[in-house]
């Protein structure tokens, strides 16, 4: 379904993703993330809808349908070095850390930090050029926005 699109995100030279596949693509890598730990639940999906939500000004409707179009890529990426080093050539800087804030907002969803989605993560802001310190105040205000 998505073979085409994966194609063209993995080119030697992609071109900059147009605003609708930016966000695919950016969702995929979310539910990537929610994944990392073998437990996609509720509360992972639930938390993902709100960030496309407010990051996109869906409706509960329409972000629901493009998580699910995003798990179907999710479920037919490469293997997360090539995805988000893909990302990283075709999506802005401030896109990337917005994104990464909102991958510690999934990671961060079940109110515990596993091991292996810190790890991930970890790798995941490293793949997509987001300095350790950006990545760090990503995290904060995730937290903070959990807690707040």
């Amino acid at each position: 379904m998505f073979s085409d699109f994966l194609s063209r995100l993995v080119r030697p030279d992609p071109a900059p993703l147009d605003d609708g596949d930016a966000r695919l693509a950016l969702t995929a890598l979310l539910v990537r993330v929610a994944r990392a730990d073998g437990h996609f639940d509720a509360d992972e999906a639930q938390r993902i809808d709100r960030i496309l939500a407010t990051r996109y000004g869906l409706d509960p409707e329409a972000a629901g349908a493009l998580r699910a179009d995003a798990e179907a890529l999710e479920a037919e990426a490469p293997d997360t070095v090539r995805f988000t080093r893909a990302i990283k050539d075709a999506v802005p800087y401030e896109h990337r850390i917005q994104v990464v804030e909102a991958l510690w907002s999934v990671v961060l969803a079940d109110g515990k930090r596993d091991a292996e989605e810190d790890s991930l993560l970890r790798m995941v802001a490293n793949l997509l050029g987001i300095s350790d310190p950006d990545s760090a105040r990503a995290r904060q205000r995730a937290q903070a926005a959990r807690t707040g």
